[in-house]
């Protein structure tokens, strides 16, 4: 293992992403080399990591890699996570219990989008199913077992038909697994060369999204396979390890599918939560701006996981870091629909990329900093261009804002330069990255502004100080390798394996003993794994986890194992900070527990550099023109590798490194720390906010059409996951909305539409009947069939909200 012994060789941490694929690179005498290519670049090679792998070692494209000069490869890729967006896994048959074909078709039966008049529903990722003659109860009772010869028979006319993938799902086979074992034993005899069983892949309840996760590992793990094989067979003997969703590293042999999804992203979350140990940063907002889309994610001293997760239309429950991820990335398309400025979801992608790439590729938020002068050309990497040699092509840019700016005056008679537009379209994009991280902050009860907010990947220098300024922070660093730092955080990985159980027992001092046998069996299982890639016993350390909910209701709050008593306690203050309340008298509920083995590596340490006694000015490269805040400015552009430990530059400025580039914003300063991070501090309060007024602004309309909206859906998560009702939870039977004080709709979120046309009425008439006695706090409920009510048990709930100062110039 690399962690128990010195490097012999080199070391590669790859992150192969959508639009880039970033390289860090570690020397036998462990200095540190970084890379980004083009993911998508079949013009001149065929996988971008090895040709990174390659131009790093002085390889020929082609050309054998030296025997014994790699010493392991950590990667992560998007290879899963683009097959489940394209639908271009495995073929793969479904064998579920007789009577539930089109369970996971049917999944929770809410829609997809609401307000489509033509509802297409995603794709199933399985071809055929075979239903299974079969019932176990709940507690274990086989009224009725499989007749081995009906289910050969069956699984012989799918393999005979072209399929090699099965994914086995019985009604509650997490907890009673012979059915489950008997036809997974029938499709090895058969021939099946991927069989993933649900007691296996994810032991927890709920047929649905169990379901869902074992055909995802059977659809995408023989995809995985194939590539894995194909860098393991140029690798030769090097040591290949690949992350996981959950954080960790973990052999490529041992790599699945449903692992996968979230194999880029997490290298990242790992990247800036070791980097900000190393910082003394306790409190942080990753935020990873790249070319197709941004991931944001919270940390407070422990990684935090999704057990539920639902991606591009299929329910996913195996550990994933939580991290939201919104469509504003360098490469999301900028257009005007007439009306509004709008921001994505749509994405040049790396191939055409931005207008700029030199490859007629449209507008795109990259655009928008190359016209306002924050990404300058000759301080950017020249990779662009047939021959990969050229520099961005900002007059492509001019061109094509100066004719969109055109277009806008002419629909709308709101005249404004083309740089003017540039900013818009920027201001909107900022304000879609601080609604992302509002939903994991601020929506799960975190104060963000005491928060420092650790900024990376490719696009996020340039946005650093803006989004932080649309939330209220006030400190942002941003490390060395910021560019890349998904790929660093390969580097910084440890091996992680993730074991879960189900209990749904209710949480009392006698049921201690069973919880302990199972986390007993747990943590064997998970240090047997760790063992079996080569850690030794001493670098294994075991975490025990309880998952708790209160009884009735089914999203349960992940809290360290101990005491009955003291798992109470923690599963309380949990759950005070995430939903403002308590419930004592409710009894709870132990639905599953966990254990995470970590196997320790050694990993890279930012080196301390000694600062000099006087630091003095930084010398500038050159003086730009950089327009900002509406406003132009000649702004000095820095050489980060040139700064000294000490050395602060005052906004506006730009630092150039070779990975990525950082706007310091006006009222900003950047100070390079002795790790070389950079470290962005607020200096000049932000100006106090004022109204916008009466006259229609296409940006603004935009801007405050997307705040309205994510507080709508704010309020729909946090009724989904306190909500007992079924038909709440999991059919999304709800509707949420912002009204004016006179009872108009401002905002709905998208959720049921047949409420919205009465719930005006229902405001209305609160309004007229309490309007004079309301107060802050003041909540109304009713189900008034004359007065906006519909069916008897639709309840109608109001509550006021003022303005400061002005109760009678605020409404509902």
């Amino acid at each position: 293992m690399d962690g128990e012994r010195a490097t012999r060789g080199w070391q590669f941490w790859i992150d192969r992403g959508g639009t880039f694929t970033d390289v860090v690179a570690r020397r036998p005498d462990g200095a540190l080399v970084t890379r980004k290519l083009l993911s998508d670049n079949p013009e001149r090679y065929r996988d971008a990591a090895l040709a990174a792998i390659r131009d790093i070692l002085g390889v020929a494209p082609g050309a054998a890699l030296p025997a014994g000069a790699i010493d392991a490869v950590k990667m992560g890729t998007t290879v899963a996570t683009n097959a489940l967006l394209e639908r271009k896994g495995e073929r793969t048959l479904l064998v579920i219990t007789k009577g539930f074909a089109d369970a996971l078709r049917i999944g929770y039966q809410n829609r997809p989008k609401l307000f489509a008049r033509h509802i297409v529903l995603s794709e199933q990722l399985y071809e055929r199913v075979v239903e299974v003659d079969e019932r176990v109860t709940a507690e274990g009772e086989v009224l009725r077992a499989p007749e081995p010869a009906a289910v050969r028979k069956e699984l012989a006319a799918a393999f005979a038909a072209g399929i090699r993938a099965v994914a086995i799902v019985l009604l509650h086979g997490y907890r009673h697994v012979e059915h489950e074992e008997l036809v997974a034993e029938i499709a090895r005899d058969i021939g099946f060369t991927q069989i993933s069983v649900s007691h296996r892949v994810s032991p927890l309840m709920k047929l649905i999204s169990r379901g869902d996760t074992t055909v995802v590992d059977a659809y995408l793990s023989p995809i995985l396979r194939r590539y894995v094989d194909r860098v393991a067979a140029e690798l030769g003997a090097a040591r290949l390890l690949f992350m996981q969703s959950n954080g960790g590293l973990v052999d490529a042999h041992r790599f699945q599918g449903k692992d996968a999804i979230l194999s880029g992203p997490a290298g990242g979350i790992v990247g800036a939560v070791r980097t900000a140990e190393m910082g003394g940063f306790d409190k942080i907002i990753a935020f990873d701006m790249g070319g197709t889309s941004t991931d944001v994610s919270h940390y407070a001293g422990e990684y935090e996981r999704s057990f539920e997760t639902l991606i591009a239309g299929v329910r996913l429950r195996a550990p994933m870091m939580h991290i939201h991820t919104v469509a504003a990335g360098g490469g999301s398309v900028c257009v005007f629909d007439g009306t509004r400025y709008r921001v994505g979801p749509d994405s040049a992608g790396a191939n055409p990329g931005p207008a700029c790439y030199r490859r007629s590729g449209p507008l795109t938020v990259t655009d928008c900093n190359v016209m306002l002068g924050k990404l300058q050309p000759e301080f950017f990497p020249s990779v662009f261009g047939p021959n990969g040699d050229a520099p961005l092509d900002r007059a492509v840019v001019v061109r094509e804002f100066t004719a969109l700016a055109r277009t806008i005056a002419a629909k709308t008679g709101d005249r404004r330069a083309p740089r003017e537009v540039a900013e818009g379209f920027l201001k909107i994009a900022v304000e879609n990255m601080a609604n992302a991280i509002k939903q994991i902050s601020i929506e799960r009860g975190y104060d963000v502004t005491r928060y420092t907010l650790c900024c990376f990947g490719g696009a996020g220098g340039q946005h650093a100080c803006l989004v932080a300024d649309a939330l209220g922070m006030k400190r942002v660093y941003i490390h060395p390798f910021a560019g890349v730092l998904s790929a660093y955080g390969m580097g910084l990985a440890d091996l992680r394996s993730l074991k879960e159980q189900a209990i749904e027992a209710r949480l009392e001092a006698a049921l201690m003993p069973t919880l302990d046998r199972a986390l007993d069996r747990l943590a064997a299982s998970g240090s047997e794994e760790m063992l079996g890639q080569g850690i030794a016993p001493a670098r294994i350390t075991l975490l025990r986890k309880a998952h708790v909910k209160y009884e009735g209701t089914d999203v349960p709050l992940v809290v360290p194992y101990g005491g009955s008593d003291a798992i109470a306690e923690a599963f309380a203050a949990a759950h005070r900070l995430r939903y403002g309340f308590v419930m004592p008298e409710k009894r709870l509920i132990v639905e599953a527990v966990s254990v995470e083995a970590v196997g320790a590596t050694d990993a890279a340490e930012d080196r301390i550099e000694p600062a000099p006694p006087s630091p003095g000015e930084p010398a500038p490269l050159a003086h730009v023109l950089l327009f900002t805040a509406g406003v132009e400015h000649q702004a000095p552009v820095f050489d980060r590798d040139a700064l000294v430990p000490g050395q602060e530059i005052d906004g506006p400025a730009i630092i150039r490194e070779q990975t990525a580039t950082t706007v310091v914003e006006p009222g900003w300063r950047a100070l390079l720390d002795r790790r070389r991070y950079l470290v962005l501090e607020r200096v000049v309060p932000l100006p106090g906010r004022t109204a916008v007024g009466t006259a229609v602004d296409p940006v603004m309309l935009e801007v405050f059409n997307n705040l309205f909206m994510a507080i709508a859906e704010q309020m729909g998560v946090a009724l989904q996951n306190t909500a007992y009702s079924v038909n709440i939870k999991e059919r999304l039977d709800f509707s949420c909305a912002l009204f004016d004080r006179t009872g108009s709709l401002i905002a709905n979120a998208p959720h049921l539409p047949v409420h919205l046309g009465s719930m005006g009425e229902s405001v209305r008439t609160v309004i007229r009947s309490r309007g004079s006695g309301m107060k802050p706090g003041d909540v109304y409920v009713l189900n008034a069939p004359y007065n906006g009510g519909t069916h008897l048990p639709d309840v109608t709930v109001i509550m006021p909200v003022f303005a400061e100062d002005d109760r009678a110039g605020a409404g509902p």
